[in-house]
């Protein structure tokens, strides 16, 4: 019985949309980066226009023309709105989806002021990343083709301490990208969560370096804190037309953190 011919799946974004929030900085910014050199349109947002226009003026002067910055502040639903239409009409649809916009606030849950961190925590890395789904689905559906990314985190893993609203939305972000990934898989849309392990990017930055050695020499088999662009490339083989049969997964990048027992 002759086997059936190999079936060759596109490894290219080119000419597909995406839109990334918290792009601006860390893994954000290296995301863009590379969707914009694999040939998809960009749609770079982040708090702050200057930070965003930064970004896309990096990417342009790599000779790289399909991009353009929104300001857009995730925890704000109408501005998530008009940013995915606006994106979808200036590039003709949207396809693909990166929620990553994201911050840490240590909070100790005997003091008044962990509310604080609460509230923002997980209407940023959290209901932000429903809203910006649900806007983005009509453009997926009418393109038949939707790849959504969500970041989260190895604290959506575990838990270290005096984290415990940045841990219950990261939590919150795995639990959500499940469900979905049931609720759309019908429709061929894919949903798929990252969770970065510690990586060198601006919730690190504070760390001393020694401290980082030190902890990744303990913590993590690779014993060196991550990159950006080693996020980047994960969540670009989320999002590739070949990564059409794997939804519903969390993926540590996180150099082996987590299956380290001691």
């Amino acid at each position: 019985m002759s086997q059936p011919p190999y079936e060759a799946l596109s490894r290219s974004i080119k000419g597909k949309t995406a839109l990334i929030t918290g792009a601006a900085s860390g893994m954000g910014r290296a995301t863009a980066h590379l969707f914009a050199r694999e040939g998809a349109n960009v749609a770079v947002t982040d708090l702050k226009q200057d930070a965003v226009d930064a970004v896309v003026e990096e990417i342009k002067a790599a000779g790289i023309n399909h991009v353009k910055g929104w300001a857009m502040d995730v925890g704000d639903a109408d501005a998530i709105k008009r940013v995915i239409d606006e994106t979808a009409a200036h590039f003709g649809g949207l396809e693909i989806l990166v929620n990553n916009a994201g911050f840490a606030i240590p909070a100790n849950i005997a003091e008044e002021s962990y509310e604080d961190s609460w509230g923002p925590s997980i209407n940023v890395m959290l209901t932000s990343h429903q809203r910006a789904i649900r806007a983005a689905l009509p453009y997926m559906r009418k393109a038949g083709y939707g790849r959504i990314v969500n970041v989260a985190s190895t604290e959506g893993l575990g838990a270290t301490p005096g984290n415990s609203p940045y841990v219950a939305a990261k939590h919150g972000v795995i639990g959500l990208t499940r469900g979905l990934a049931v609720d759309l898989g019908r429709e061929g849309i894919t949903v798929n969560c990252i969770c970065p392990g510690p990586i060198k990017t601006g919730i690190t930055a504070g760390i001393p370096d020694e401290h980082k050695e030190i902890y990744a020499k303990r913590r993590v088999p690779l014993r060196r804190y991550g990159i950006p662009e080693e996020v980047a490339n994960i969540t670009l083989s989320c999002v590739l037309p070949a990564a059409s049969f794997m939804t519903g997964v969390h993926i540590p990048v996180d150099g082996g953190l987590t299956i380290k027992n001691a």
